[in-house]
């Protein structure tokens, strides 16, 4: 965990040093966008890889449905709640 905070708080600090140079900050988020398409594509060789998340997908799949779902209504309903109680004007 040590090692992760480290690179995490390197990052912040060579983001701070180089934030006004931004043709370098569009390759960065070039790379980063190149770096999530390969990490998923990983990820999904490695779930078809194994057998016993294949045989299961159907429970696992209506599983994460139900999660998702609940998530979304969730944060519907209390962003909702948020914007009544805080952001809507008083008539």
């Amino acid at each position: 965990m040590f090692t992760v905070l480290t690179i995490m708080s390197a990052g912040v600090v060579l983001g701070y040093v180089i934030r006004h140079k931004t043709r370098f900050i569009k390759y960065i988020d070039l790379s980063i966008n190149i770096a999530i398409y390969l990490l998923l594509f990983l990820l999904g060789i490695s779930v078809g890889a194994n057998k016993i998340i294949l045989d299961n997908l159907g429970t696992l799949g209506f599983n994460a449905l139900l999660l998702a779902a609940g998530a979304v209504a969730g944060s519907v309903g209390l962003s909702y709640l948020t914007y009544k109680l805080f952001f809507a004007a008083d008539k």
